[in-house]
């Protein structure tokens, strides 16, 4: 999945840095995992945690300039 980036979602978009890539980790650790290595030299805009619409969810800009989306959805808590 990708997402563009909208008017007030942060820095002037320009070519490069309007799009998000994401990724569904298969769970919360692998999911921490993920973030934290991405977030490494970067920034994180949305610390990973818990979110209202009920899965974990936090995003950074890696140090390459590329802004990663990180979701984990239990399957369990749609049941």
């Amino acid at each position: 999945m990708a997402s563009d980036t909208i008017a007030g979602m942060g820095p002037e978009r320009i070519e490069g840095n309007n799009m998000s890539l994401s990724v569904q980790p298969d769970s919360r650790q692998e999911a921490d995992r993920v973030f934290n290595a991405l977030a490494e030299g970067g920034t994180i805009t949305m610390p990973i945690a818990d979110q209202f619409w009920g899965d974990y969810f936090g995003g950074l800009t890696d140090r390459f300039g590329i802004h990663w989306m990180v979701n984990y959805s239990d399957p369990k808590a749609s049941l």
